[in-house]
């Protein structure tokens, strides 16, 4: 019989209320992160959902149904429905019981009884990737179909074991430095260790690909050099961005023993492929004539391993080339596996499943990360923003509500509140972003400022030599500035988690004085931005923060009844990556 005073109920369509205030909360929500999905986080009560997606992942990371059962019966305030514990024992028990293997070239899908092998090989969507039944719980399987055989199975609900193994490719020697470049002392912290162990999984045959899930700040570039230097083959890795790619390239030839004739830029200003190559999503998904010039380039490499910085931003048409390269290991590095585009099953099947994860709050708790306050700031419009608002369709409300020109005196006054620290100013609308700029007389950022100058930037903030940047959705991703700690966000596309993970992201790297990060969302008061805020919170409740919520007339700020900048009838836009 569970606790009468659990903090959990589980309800019979696999929801589960997680009731916040309770002293065994936080216990119970890390529990639940391992497994279940966040969908909810008001105030009192949070809801979270078991999936067979995340019942999978927690599968191949290790975790067992009766561990899972375990902790819903110890905080659960009433019994276990027996229709969730029945579930969970299901799907977690899928996993394994249809495994890929190859003996002597040919591949082969084994199921754990006839039964299930015959029932696959009944399902139309199944068929044409299945080749001759070669015995009672084996197929055969064309190569070919290796990638797209994974993606048919997981939308069918059986999660695929690769067994298969992998090419090894082209040999390239390499280690990490006990010292870096610059002779400061370098090794790979413990559970950036753990991370890589659990990548290679001890020597398990599906070991070597799969989703390492760190926070932003946590090194998961780190993590993804210590892979290379146990694979040591040549290595393809698909970044976010420019910028992105030349952060790699520094930490590379900083941390490893590779040269920078072995390190090749595949990008729009460079068309170099070399032992290690470094490329953009944004590069591989260019479409000309209806097709993607760049895929054959990559595919014809002899890469043996290929990195996914940021993974759960991988662009849809990747998921193509991914599908062609099963046959290379594959290595996920992500703060989130939260999509927005509903392709979560693809990058469990394609990539691999999650093999390691790190709560935020632990890692917190052990000075990897800085420690950060999250707090939402509410702005009351102007009464000549809030008619145009009124007036507006609903597209155009979203970027009035943003562009709210009373948001400008909060963020002067939080800019000035912070004067000695490192502030990255975030938005997403360029006329926004240039109006703070002039006013707080800081450089700006955009997707139209040439690379060159943005690392200018960059490095000048890195250095204290600027203490404040204007920035837009362009830093969102690895971007290093470590001693940025304050982070202002003054408009985001559409409450996406994804963004929330990559803009806090920003500013949690420890601090050398040890202080603390303050990450601040400033949002219109009854508009449609109070839903994209509540959505963001879903990411930082996920992980463990307490979102603070105030309205700015209650936090010492300026009242804000009187607009600050003109509201011009202006098409204000939003900004663009650049070049890729």
């Amino acid at each position: 019989m569970a606790e009468a005073a659990g903090p959990l109920i589980v309800q019979s369509d696999r929801s589960i209320l997680l009731e916040v205030a309770h002293p065994e909360a936080e216990a119970a929500r890390e529990g639940l992160a391992s497994f279940a999905e966040l969908v909810k986080s008001p105030e009192h009560l949070h809801t979270y959902r078991v999936t067979a997606l995340s019942l999978w992942n927690a599968s191949a990371s290790g975790l067992t149904a009766e561990a899972v059962r375990a902790l819903l019966g110890r905080y659960s305030r009433y019994p276990v429905p027996q229709v969730v514990t029945v579930f969970i024992t299901e799907q977690m028990g899928r996993f394994g019981r249809l495994v890929l293997v190859e003996e002597r070239g040919d591949l082969y899908i084994e199921a754990d009884q006839p039964t299930l092998m015959t029932d696959l090989l009944n399902r139309s969507a199944l068929a044409s990737y299945l080749g001759a039944r070669v015995s009672a719980v084996r197929a055969a399987v064309d190569p070919l179909y290796r990638g797209v055989l994974k993606q048919a199975l997981a939308k069918a609900g059986w999660p695929l074991d690769d067994r298969a193994g992998f090419q090894p490719g082209s040999a390239l020697p390499m280690a990490l430095r006990p010292l870096d470049t610059l002779g400061q002392p370098f090794g790979l912290r413990p559970y950036q260790e753990a991370a890589v162990q659990a990548f290679w999984g001890g020597g398990r045959a599906s070991a070597g690909s799969g989703v390492i899930v760190l926070p932003c700040g946590a090194g998961k570039t780190m993590v993804g050099l210590g892979v290379m230097s146990q694979a040591e083959t040549h290595t393809l890795i698909l970044t976010t961005s420019v910028a992105a790619l030349h952060q790699w390239r520094r930490e590379l030839l900083t941390r490893t023993t590779l040269t920078a004739d072995q390190i090749g830029e595949y990008s729009s200003a460079a068309k170099q492929v070399a032992p290690v190559t470094l490329t953009t999503y944004q590069m591989l998904s260019h479409r000309q004539k209806g097709t993607y010039p760049h895929f054959p380039v990559m595919d014809r490499g002899s890469f043996g391993l290929i990195i996914y910085d940021e993974v759960h931003l991988l662009p849809a048409p990747i998921f193509r080339l991914t599908a062609s390269l099963q046959t290379r290991r594959r290595l996920g590095l992500t703060a989130t596996l939260v999509r927005e585009d509903n392709h979560a099953e693809d990058v469990f099947s394609l990539i691999g499943p999650k093999r390691f994860d790190m709560p935020w709050r632990e890692l917190e708790g052990q000075g990897w990360i800085a420690p950060a306050l999250c707090h939402e700031i509410r702005v009351d419009m102007p009464a000549t923003a809030r008619d145009v608002y009124a007036a507006a369709e609903d597209r155009e409300q979203v970027r009035v509500a943003a562009e709210n020109p009373a948001k400008l005196a909060v963020v002067n006054q939080l800019v000035e509140q912070h004067r000695d620290d490192l502030v990255l100013v975030i938005g997403q609308y360029l006329t926004q972003l240039e109006q703070l700029a002039e006013h707080l007389a800081a450089p700006l950022i955009t997707g139209k400022t040439p690379p060159a100058r943005r690392e200018e930037l960059y490095e000048a903030f890195r250095r204290g030599q600027l203490r404040r940047l204007v920035v837009s959705k362009v830093a969102n991703f690895a971007i290093d500035l470590p001693d940025a700690n304050v982070a202002v966000q003054v408009s985001g596309t559409f409450g996406s988690r994804q963004e929330e993970a990559q803009r806090l992201g920003r500013i949690l790297r420890p601090k050398s004085n040890g202080g603390q990060a303050y990450f601040y969302t400033v949002v219109s008061q009854d508009t449609v931005e109070l839903q994209f805020a509540q959505k963001r919170q879903l990411f930082l409740t996920e992980q463990g923060y307490r979102y603070r919520i105030g309205h700015a007339s209650d936090q010492g700020l300026p009242k804000t009844d009187t607009p600050v900048i003109p509201l011009a009838a202006r098409a204000g836009h939003a900004d663009a990556p650049g070049p890729g």
